[in-house]
């Protein structure tokens, strides 16, 4: 089968999966441009309120197709960097699952989502400098952010993986699973992604991203939505809130 991204939605929340498992679902030129439109679609569509992003198999991502790295390496940088900034920009919440093998490229669509949860036996590694790459700045700055200047240099500097409870410790992934529970705590919690406001999520994403520039049209919105009145009626009448804002996207 060729290599692709492919995505289905049930029940609010779209599955994107990586799948490319004869080379451990390594990211082709192709796929990598796959990723911006297949996001913007994402975004727009009123029936996703929620994304996660995993791969086929047993392995999420072992990064670049190494063998697109011979023509041109910066070229091939450059759609990384922008498959990982439209996951980064995407304005609902992102979850990334994460079975055995996280690495490179793969880390960095990871380290693209709000979230990671993680399987047991999953290992994680950014590995340019086994390659002679110099890893982007803004990959390397979101990497700074989620595990601090100590990891990301460890990481930066030898190109080792490291295991699922050295990657929770650091904050590289927010959850570990034991074998066979990923699946379901993940259906549990994107159910409760989907059921929340996404009014709050679509707001805190932007505050927690550290734009300073919309206070006043969050502020507006809030105002002009009847979720707040939802959410408090459906707490006094012991029942589910259906909230019902929805961003635009002018």
């Amino acid at each position: 089968m060729e290599p692709q991204l492919r995505h289905t939605v049930t029940d609010g929340v779209a599955t994107v999966v990586i799948d490319h498992p004869a080379k451990r679902n390594a990211m082709t030129a192709r796929m990598w441009e796959q990723v911006p439109p297949l996001f913007a679609g994402l975004a727009t569509d009123p029936a996703v309120r929620a994304v996660v992003l995993t791969g086929a198999g047993d392995t999420f991502c072992a990064g670049a197709d190494i063998s697109s790295l011979r023509e041109s390496a910066r070229s091939a940088q450059d759609l990384a960097v922008r498959a990982e900034e439209a996951v980064a920009a995407f304005p609902k919440p992102t979850l990334a699952v994460v079975r055995g093998y996280c690495v490179g490229g793969g880390c960095q669509l990871a380290g693209a989502c709000d979230l990671r949860f993680a399987d047991e036996d999953a290992s994680f590694g950014i590995t340019p400098a086994k390659l002679g790459i110099v890893y982007a700045a803004s990959s390397t700055r979101r990497l700074v952010s989620l595990v601090g200047p100590a990891t990301a240099k460890y990481l930066l500097f030898s190109g080792e993986l490291i295991d699922a409870a050295r990657a929770l410790r650091t904050g590289l992934v927010d959850e570990v699973l034991p074998a066979g529970e990923l699946d379901k705590r993940v259906a549990e919690f994107t159910r409760v992604l989907a059921a929340r406001s996404q009014l709050t999520q679509v707001a805190a994403k932007e505050f927690a991203a550290g734009r300073t520039d919309r206070d006043a049209y969050w502020a507006e919105q809030a105002r002009g939505s009847d979720d707040t009145a939802e959410g408090v009626a459906a707490f006094l009448e012991r029942r589910q809130p259906r909230f019902t804002w929805s961003p635009g996207f002018d």
